[in-house]
């Protein structure tokens, strides 16, 4: 029996890495936009993984665990952005935080 080829791996991959850079660019809310964002990371892992079984190679495992502490940190930071940003401006809208002064 065999296993699923890279190839499948990689289509995932690019589709997840699409949908989350389609959504970074097209949409205002800043919450559909951090989501995206880990959708990107989470495409980029999947391949890495991908990647490192077709090689052999498991330290990439470790490596794949240390990106998503790092979206962890990331969605964190940007979570409490968003919510400073609908405190002063009550909406979560990009257009507005890129007319803040001061």
């Amino acid at each position: 029996m065999t296993g699923v080829p890279l190839s499948h791996f990689l289509v995932l991959a690019v589709a997840l890495f699409t949908i989350g850079a389609v959504g970074v660019v097209t949409r205002r809310n800043a919450l559909v936009a951090l989501m995206s964002l880990e959708l990107m990371l989470n495409g980029v892992n999947v391949a890495f993984l991908a990647f490192a079984r077709w090689r052999g190679d498991a330290l990439a495992n470790a490596a794949v665990f240390i990106v998503m502490a790092v979206a962890a940190a990331e969605v964190a930071v940007g979570l409490a952005l968003v919510i400073a940003l609908f405190r002063h401006n009550r909406s979560v809208d990009l257009d507005e935080a890129t007319r803040m002064k001061g």
